[in-house]
């Protein structure tokens, strides 16, 4: 592999904590957590410099489908070696681009003959997204991220996820796939977008298949992904993080950004959708029911797991979970590009910075709201923890310290 120079954070072994970003698919409505990004990588901006970038304080970087477009978007190089994008561009990226993402019919016919079109094909033929990809990443492999990257798919002929991991390329080449094509790949969600399929060449000539579809079938929470990928790390002995032990989880710093649900009673109703067919389940007031429940249920499962490992080892603060669960109308569309409601979404995630911290309910699945101020006032004590761990971290590499823990 050619050998191109990572971001300028340290090993995690040098530092107290190993600091991970999950960004959640959700189509559209990926320029949220795209605002909420752009503010943390400016409190970041305050303290280190303007030239500071996430990719500079993240050990990982995992997003699926747009989360996995604003992943590449951080992590891919520019030709100076620093990252394609400045997490405040991400929202003006979002603004531009997906009304050709999602062109938009105006009037009902149209609307109607798109829907129709889904009967024989997905509902956007996808050749602008891949185009825009192609040129903005260009040939720029996996292996050549910033950061380390996870970003979730699912092979639809294997009928299994397929994970592209910057941790499991060391062990299996065939995943050091061009990140244009690994994005393509989990932004393919089945009825909006088509599935995509490329080879990778392993050292020895063989070729290896890719037959992807959006990685939110599988995971579209990958925050628990990423956990993972660290943790078999540990276990399979990378020096990187010794001496963490594999299940020190009170050791993870974990920022996981949602892209937005719907409000609980706009949510679909079970007394009309028992009288559905398979056309309804697949397209219904302009949303894939199927998609929807799919991509929710991973994405809930998820926090409710991690929110449950990290309130029995006593250490909550170490896990940010950003979300809106109170979406209404087209708000919680993933493909509704509009110029309205584009904006719209960035204003809700300007709102949902003023909003108290919340923490899932595990009984009920709601988000509730602690005593812990705003989501804004989290961002900053979390900007000042990954500031304090990578200056630390740069003090203990300079004289080769590795702390000892029990």
């Amino acid at each position: 592999m050619e050998n191109i120079a990572k971001s300028v954070l340290q090993l995690p072994t040098h530092g107290n904590v190993v600091t991970i970003l999950s960004i959640d698919g959700g189509g559209i409505k990926g320029v949220i957590p795209g605002v909420i990004l752009g503010f943390l990588e400016s409190e970041l901006q305050k303290l280190d410099g303007e030239d500071a970038r996430l990719a500079d304080y993240f050990d990982v970087i995992a997003g699926t489908s747009t989360g996995g477009l604003v992943t590449a978007m951080l992590t891919a190089p520019n030709e100076n070696n620093r990252p394609l994008y400045a997490a405040k561009d991400i929202k003006d990226f979002y603004l531009e681009n997906c009304p050709k993402i999602f062109p938009q019919e105006s009037n009902f016919l149209g609307r109607a003959a798109q829907e129709l079109k889904l009967m024989v094909g997905p509902k956007y033929n996808g050749k602008f997204l891949h185009n825009l990809l192609q040129e903005k990443v260009g040939k720029t492999k996996l292996h050549q991220t910033l950061t380390n990257v996870v970003i979730p798919t699912f092979d639809m002929k294997l009928l299994q996820p397929t994970i592209f991991s910057s941790y499991a390329i060391k062990n299996d080449p065939s995943l050091d796939g061009i990140l244009s094509d690994i994005c393509i790949g989990t932004s393919a969600a089945p009825t909006f977008l088509p599935a995509h399929y490329f080879e990778t060449k392993n050292s020895d000539g063989s070729v290896r298949q890719f037959n992807l579809i959006d990685g939110g079938v599988a995971a579209n929470n990958p925050t628990l992904i990423a956990i993972n990928e660290v943790t078999k790390e540990i276990s399979q002995g990378n020096t990187d993080f010794s001496p963490m032990k594999p299940t020190e989880y009170e050791r993870f710093l974990v920022l996981s950004l949602g892209t937005g649900t719907a409000k609980i009673e706009q949510k679909y109703d079970a007394v009309k959708a028992a009288k559905w067919g398979i056309l309804a389940w697949l397209i219904n007031g302009g949303s894939s029911p199927l998609v929807d429940v799919f991509n929710e249920a991973s994405s809930d499962m998820v926090d409710f797991h991690l929110c449950t490992i990290f309130q029995a080892l006593q250490c909550e603060d170490n896990y940010l979970r950003i979300q809106d669960d109170s979406l209404t109308g087209v708000l919680s569309s993933v493909d509704t590009a509009t110029e309205k409601n584009l904006e719209n979404l960035v204003e809700v995630g300007e709102k949902l910075l003023k909003k108290p911290v919340s923490r899932v309910n595990l009984n009920t699945g709601i988000y509730e709201p602690l005593n812990e101020g705003t989501n804004e006032n989290a961002l900053k004590r979390f900007a000042e923890t990954l500031s304090k761990e990578k200056r630390l971290r740069d003090v203990r590499s300079k004289s080769g310290l590795v702390p000892e823990r029990k």
